[in-house]
């Protein structure tokens, strides 16, 4: 701990986003970043806890403290060598991750000003690129061979692992080319692609294959490898099973931004047209963090209007939980900088039908509900709280989340990872699920598996 007043003397500075009218006409990563100077003071403010609930909160164990204080005395290297021995991808998460240790913060429970934690794992890492602190490490091979399905978060963390640890580590991707959900289903404007290619690059340099345009299914595993990790994501968004569903205009989320991103990659779509929402009124259904990425590409787009509707309540406006207190994650009202370049947003809101004429979708009939508690203890009841209306829509984006995969009964030497796993969840929950997973296979191939 360098400064042990800094943070009593200095407040919190985040680097913020770029202005809306400049960053709604690309595709740019809209976030900033501090100089040198302000970030190191950033750093200094970390108080260095007795008991760090950073720690404790953040999935992959990392440590914030030691490398808040290798920033705040300018080693960059060392910085970045603390972080990736828990973080394998920290400019990732730097860009990705809402920050489960800063909500655990003991200056977010006292100033509600936790530290810059996830704004200073990027800088360390965009730092240690720059300056040459990352080479490639090529261990000894031990012999043993291991096939990862699916190169998401999960499947390059568990690759990476792997690697390091000596097996000869073979990724196959589907898609034609690597990154599963961080090139596909993430926008540009919040994770560069660039960045991803660079950590890919890095990886096959140190020795892992990548085999694209290779779909595996875990029912005809391929042959010549010792063991195997699943980490195939969770395929299957919820829909919605209502009149009107096969209008023109209505898409699942994953569809539109996956689109986008393969334009952007310069990627051929074949026959079909690019989902656009240009000169469209937009509806989003559903209000997480997918549907928040909708909202900002739609705009890019060119659209004329979003709006985003929810059908569970309005969280409450934090930055407070009394049902959820410190240091766990308040699920507290969230504003994205796609909200902020502009949406109506509604909570309460069931959808009933999509309406359209010659087969196009022109409108959503919606109704307003309210939520009753169940005498018998069961799950609330949804009840009619208001008339029924008309949203005006061209296209509507169904962002529901998706549902959780059935495990499949596989071989003693097949394991599985991510949200194939467990499920949709955050990036950072899904890498330490692919730590875990080599872990497994490490102690399933070397005998050492209790």
């Amino acid at each position: 701990m360098g400064d042990y007043k800094a943070f009593l003397t200095v407040p919190r500075k985040e680097a913020g986003y770029r202005p809306v009218h400049d960053r709604v006409h690309d595709f740019g990563e809209v976030e900033q970043t501090l100089y040198e100077g302000d970030r190191r003071q950033q750093a200094s403010r970390c108080m260095d806890c007795g008991v760090p609930f950073c720690n404790w909160a953040c999935p992959l164990g990392n440590r914030p403290p030691e490398w808040n204080d290798a920033v705040f005395r300018g080693d960059f290297s060392l910085a970045y060598r603390l972080l990736n021995s828990t973080n394998d991808f920290p400019e990732f998460t730097g860009r990705v991750c809402p920050a489960l240790c800063e909500k655990a913060c003991v200056l977010n429970l006292t100033l509600h000003e936790p530290t810059t934690n996830r704004e200073n794992e990027a800088a360390i890492t965009e730092i240690a690129f720059r300056e040459n602190y990352v080479i490639p490490d090529c261990p000894e091979r031990n012999g043993k061979r291991v096939a990862v399905i699916g190169s998401g978060p999960s499947g390059l963390s568990a690759a990476n692992r792997l690697n390091r640890s000596g097996y000869e580590v073979t990724v196959f991707e589907k898609n034609g080319s690597p990154g599963g959900l961080l090139r596909y289903g993430i926008p540009n404007f919040k994770l560069n692609k660039s960045i991803v290619d660079r950590r890919i690059s890095l990886m096959e340099k140190e020795g892992v294959r990548f085999r694209c345009g290779e779909p595996v299914s875990v029912d005809s595993l391929p042959e010549g490898f010792d063991a195997y990790v699943v980490a195939t994501g969770t395929p299957v968004a919820r829909d919605l099973d209502i009149p009107g569903r096969d209008l023109s205009g209505v898409h699942l989320a994953l569809e539109l931004l996956s689109d986008q991103n393969r334009v952007l990659g310069g990627e051929d779509l074949g026959e079909r047209e690019q989902i656009s929402c240009k000169g469209k009124n937009v509806l989003v259904i559903g209000g997480g963090d997918t549907g928040s990425d909708c909202i900002g590409t739609a705009h890019r787009q060119g659209c004329l209007s979003v709006t985003q509707i929810e059908i569970m309540p309005k969280p409450p406006v934090g930055p407070d939980d009394p049902a959820n207190p410190w240091p766990m994650w308040p699920r507290t009202l969230r504003t994205s900088s796609s909200h902020e370049e502009g949406c109506v947003r509604r909570w309460n809101i069931n959808t009933l039908r999509f309406l359209g004429e010659d087969g196009h979708l022109t409108g959503v009939e919606v109704q307003p509900i309210n939520w009753e508690k169940d005498p018998s203890g069961g799950r609330p009841k949804m009840v009619p709280s208001g008339g029924k209306e008309v949203i005006k829509a061209e296209i509507v984006l169904l962002a529901m989340g998706f549902l959780r995969p059935v495990l499949p009964e596989v071989g003693e030497n097949v394991f599985f990872a991510g949200d194939a796993l467990s499920g949709a969840s955050l990036v950072v929950r899904a890498m330490a699920s692919g730590h875990k997973a080599a872990a497994e296979v490490d102690g399933f191939l070397s005998g050492t598996r209790r």
